[in-house]
């Protein structure tokens, strides 16, 4: 358990320090991420409607 909570932290330390050192990268790496989020979920929702229609 001590060693997946160091990785945790480790872990969070170096987003921060990624977030804190560039935070333009970050937030676009961040906006990428949402637009991937918003693409399969519209593609699920576009998939239930034609299942159903």
């Amino acid at each position: 358990m001590k060693a997946k909570k160091v990785v945790v932290i480790v872990v969070v330390v170096l987003v921060l320090f990624y977030v804190i050192s560039q935070p333009q990268q970050a937030a676009d790496g961040v906006q990428t991420v949402l637009g991937w989020l918003r693409d399969g979920a519209e593609a699920i929702i576009t998939f239930v409607k034609n299942l159903f229609a």
